[in-house]
């Protein structure tokens, strides 16, 4: 017989307490956008570097447009269908930016995935402790305008009863990755294993609301005994479903930690599945015309669907992926969602989890593409011994660019004026095809954003945090220049652990603006000369 330890009555009642305070956070109604306050120093640092820069427009055309997901550009964490996180937008340029922001939560509150309806409106996921928080924002005030609570996610339950909170930043299920369909309506696999659709309108009264259109259940397919707070110690499996995609004929794809890949046919609401034996999934995943892209802790995977939705490999490679966790990524494995790119729109990249200096690796993607011949050019990058990624690579054309996310953990990482050995490079396919070439190398240091391209500006845009000799923590969106790799401005957001960006993505809006999850919300940033 097992026997399991139990917290005495003081622990218990001690914890209950924290916990009753900890629930709290994020429950406040619906109101206006109350700032993230600054930590101290904030005046001690420089609020611009740089210069502002003249808009130079990107030659080119950006991936095909999925039929069933919002136009290019706001549909989801990676922009679009392929993953290329690029906006066709024409984000700031530096004139005389200011900063806003929302606190959400005073512990947590993180803003994720962030989308746009037809109206300009901004759609994000934001994470408390109590719960998951859909939320409609204004663009420009980042007032909420409606608020959907999601369930609370078990690693929440596990790291405030086990005092683990790795358990939280290690965790990429339960919503934070969503997309915002033709419709306008997000999609979403909550922690409970259920895969929603949910529409937002205006009531009678004029106010926003919220109502969720269909509720696929997929624990048939997927084992579901979680942590929660009357299951404190299950003895079955709990496989968290991390990301959701449809593919081009409008089935659902759905995948889990644990390597199940799967389908809903929205139609019908059929499920199929399969299962990667002993592999990972913990990124999110690209569609195109030709199929479906996903990368596991071992191996890049293309996929079809058969007929009755269940998904088939069409080729698999595998890749190097090290020897260990370094820090800076989630798991041991390659850090990124797959990019589909290339001017002939032939190509798929990843990076691996090499020990010594990670490789970006460039494959051809058809499913013809003869034994030996897939893998078309591997680039080392970054420093050795201090060399990793967990963010989607940039694509435009046949460029990539890449940030090293070495040293990075969780928002602890960085106090007390530390930054990362950081970096970002940008690498170039050939254009006959015959290999790939590195373009420049920058010094910028990302800790851990997913960063953006404005293809109507020609900027790159990262989350930076430079060391300081004083301790003060101070954070900045900067712009690079794509064609070049030299900085051209820098704009002070914020100071302290509520604007650490903690994997969150750069978002760049319809109107110009610049949005920027961060540890207690979400921060703009705009022209305003």
């Amino acid at each position: 017989m097992t026997s399991r330890i139990r917290p005495r009555r003081g622990r218990s009642a001690a914890l209950a307490a924290v916990l009753a305070a900890v629930l709290l956070v994020g429950s406040a109604p619906v109101a206006q956008a109350e700032e993230i306050p600054l930590a101290l120093g904030h005046r001690l640092v420089e609020h611009y570097l740089g210069a502002p820069a003249t808009a130079r427009p990107l030659p080119g055309t950006g991936p095909a447009q999925h039929p069933h997901l919002a136009p290019n550009g706001r549909s989801g964490m990676h922009a679009d269908g392929a993953g290329s996180g690029t906006h066709p937008y024409p984000a700031p340029l530096g004139r005389s930016p200011e900063v806003t922001s929302e606190q959400i939560a005073p512990l947590g509150g993180e803003c994720a995935t962030a989308t746009f309806d037809a109206g300009g409106r901004l759609l994000t996921v934001c994470g408390t402790f109590n719960g998951f928080l859909l939320k409609l924002l204004d663009p420009r005030s980042l007032d909420t305008l409606a608020e959907y609570k999601l369930p609370q996610r078990s690693s929440t339950v596990e790291a405030l009863t086990r005092l683990d909170f790795e358990k939280i930043f290690k965790d990429t299920s339960g919503g934070a990755y969503f997309y915002l369909d033709d419709r306008d309506r997000v999609v979403l696999a909550d922690s409970r294993q259920h895969v929603l659709r949910i529409a937002h309108g205006r009531k009678a009264d004029g106010s926003w609301e919220f109502t969720v259109e269909d509720d696929w259940d997929l624990s048939p397919l997927v084992p579901h005994d979680c942590v929660s707070w009357t299951n404190l110690f299950p003895s079955g499996v709990c496989d968290p479903v991390t990301s959701v995609m449809p593919d081009w004929d409008g089935r659902i794809w759905w995948v889990t930690r644990l390597g199940r890949v799967g389908t809903v046919d929205p139609a019908t609401g059929a499920l199929r599945a399969i299962r990667l034996d002993g592999e990972e999934i913990q990124n999110s995943f690209s569609v195109a015309e030709d199929g479906v892209s996903i990368v596991t802790d071992h191996a890049l995977y293309a996929f079809r669907a058969d007929g009755d939705g269940t998904p088939r490999v069409v080729w698999r490679e595998e890749y190097d992926r090290g020897t260990g966790t370094k820090p800076g990524s989630v798991n041991q494995g390659s850090g990124t969602t797959p990019d589909l790119f290339g001017s002939r729109d032939a190509y798929v990249a990843i990076t691996d989890n090499a020990d010594d200096r990670m490789n970006v690796l460039v494959y051809r993607r058809g499913a013809t593409v003869p034994a030996g011949e897939r893998l078309l050019c591997k680039v080392p990058v970054f420093g050795s011994g201090a060399s990793t990624t967990d963010n989607s690579l940039i694509s435009w054309g046949d460029s990539l660019v890449v940030e090293n996310n070495y040293g990075y953990e969780n928002p602890s990482s960085l106090g007390f004026g530390r930054s990362v050995v950081g970096g970002a490079t940008r690498i170039d396919v050939r254009p006959d095809g015959s290999g790939c070439d590195v373009v420049w190398e920058s010094d910028v240091r990302s800790p851990s954003t997913v960063p953006k391209l404005s293809t109507a500006n020609g900027l790159l845009y990262f989350y930076e945090k430079r060391p300081h000799a004083f301790g003060i923590d101070a954070w900045y969106l900067t712009a690079v220049d794509f064609r070049t790799g030299a900085r051209v401005y820098s704009r002070f957001t914020g100071t302290g652990l509520g604007y650490d960006n903690n994997w969150a993505p750069i978002t760049l809006g319809p109107d110009g603006t610049a949005y920027i999850g961060v540890f207690n919300g979400i921060v703009a940033v705009r022209d305003t000369a």
